[in-house]
């Protein structure tokens, strides 16, 4: 029993463990850089195509998407 560490696992298996876990939170991040990224450009699309009052009904929610895509890259 003194060979487990955390949760049961080996102590042998802790670099595994390690790197797994370093990729998925660089995987993590990475994702939530894009989200904001691609919400800020759906926003500017969105506003540039609303400034016509026949681009509106497009643009609109197009802002709108891109808005909670920044919201939920920040949260």
């Amino acid at each position: 029993m003194s060979d487990a560490v955390e949760g049961g696992t080996l102590w042998f298996f802790w670099p595994f463990i390690a790197v797994w876990r370093l990729l998925s939170m660089l995987l993590a991040l990475t994702g939530r850089i894009i989200c904001a990224v691609l919400g800020f450009v759906l926003m500017a699309i969105g506003v540039t195509v609303s400034l016509s009052i026949v681009g509106a009904p497009l643009g609109v929610p197009l802002a709108a998407f891109g808005l909670l895509l920044l919201v939920r890259s920040l949260f």
